[in-house]
């Protein structure tokens, strides 16, 4: 999936964690969009491995692409170090929201996950889309519907 499709879909992910939970929804959301992009440090030609560049070549030097970035270890590692670091508990659950966002795309996509890295086994939805492809669109277009959705039902009490 592109940038963008991560971004929305970290969005409409935070967005609905929100809408069921009392965190604080403005850092929730932000912190869901920055998640969203985390995965794709491995990848230097990704929106997050652009403004990284030194850290994306070491990234995917030692891992390569959708392998340890895009798996469960790596999930479960950023949750023990963020909450270790961060006091606050909606930005917390908001970066990992949004990192869930990115694997879940990222199953859809042909080239699948490593979801259980170390081990190389390939993780892929059943049907899958190309990276860039008209069905994305479709996906991007669902995730902006969802987005409002949920949104109108976390901010629609300040309209």
């Amino acid at each position: 999936m592109t940038g963008n499709t991560h971004i929305i879909g970290g969005l409409a992910a935070s967005l609905a964690f929100a809408q069921v939970t009392n965190y604080e929804p403005i850092l929730l959301v932000s912190a869901g969009v920055v998640g969203a992009l985390l995965p794709d440090i491995c990848h230097g030609g990704s929106t997050i491995g652009r403004k990284f560049k030194a850290l994306s070549k070491v990234v995917n030097t030692l891992f390569g692409h959708r392998s340890f970035t895009h798996s469960l270890l790596c999930l479960v590692l950023t949750a023990i170090l963020l909450t270790s670091f961060v006091k606050n508990e909606s930005i917390v659950l908001g970066i990992l929201v949004g990192m869930g966002s990115h694997l879940l795309l990222d199953m859809a996509t042909k080239n699948g996950i490593k979801l259980l890295f170390p081990f190389k086994i390939t993780v892929r939805f059943p049907i899958t889309t190309r990276t860039g492809g008209t069905v994305e669109y479709v996906v991007f277009a669902a995730l902006s519907v969802l987005s409002v959705y949920f949104g109108y039902g976390v901010f629609g009490k300040y309209l």
